[in-house]
């Protein structure tokens, strides 16, 4: 099911989680938090609109934590229904597109449900204090070409890094809807 993402409270406080990666490793939000914000996109392998913008994703994100921002991907889905989206397949989907960012397994789904996510992807920008800037989509390009693609994401987190707040005009991103365990 295609979804848009939906307007949010600018200046909402990121709410704590604990969450592994496909290595066990423990992330807390506390530690992902950049010098100068953090970006925090639900994301996972199946999802046609993911995989479209997989690689442009991790490009924009290694620009990003060159620049203060840092970057992490979280899978909310549930695998048990989708096993392409299982943490194994996490850990090659992320090989496969060079994340160069922590993609973490949100098992029992509760940080998807506290942020609200609602597509992948799903794209939240924090600035340095945590509170929400940007909920918007990568680029202007959805499943097209990307040659001349606009770097909306690119450039609302720069504006939040240098100013604390997001640009006024966000658009919403859309991709597959969330398979939430009943």
């Amino acid at each position: 099911m295609l979804l848009d993402t939906p307007k949010v409270h600018i200046g909402w406080q990121a709410a704590s989680f604990s969450l592994n990666d496909s290595d066990g490793k423990t992330y807390q939000l506390e530690d992902l938090m950049g010098e100068k914000g953090l970006l925090i996109a639900f994301i996972c392998n199946h999802c046609p609109y993911v995989k479209a913008i997989a690689d442009r994703f991790a490009e924009d994100a290694t620009l990003l934590q060159s620049e203060g921002v840092n970057v992490v991907g979280i899978n909310s889905n549930d695998y048990a229904y989708v096993p392409e989206d299982s943490p194994p397949n996490m850990k090659k989907f992320a090989a496969k597109h060079g994340f160069n960012f922590p993609y973490l397994i949100d098992e029992d789904q509760s940080v998807g449900r506290t942020y609200d996510a609602v597509c992948t992807p799903d794209f939240f920008g924090f600035n340095a204090k945590g509170q929400l800037q940007y909920r918007g989509r990568l680029d202007d390009t959805r499943m097209g070409n990307a040659d001349n693609r606009v770097l909306e994401l690119v450039n609302a987190m720069r504006l939040v890094a240098e100013t604390g707040a997001g640009p006024d005009e966000q658009h919403a991103s859309m991709g597959c809807s969330i398979k939430w365990r009943d």
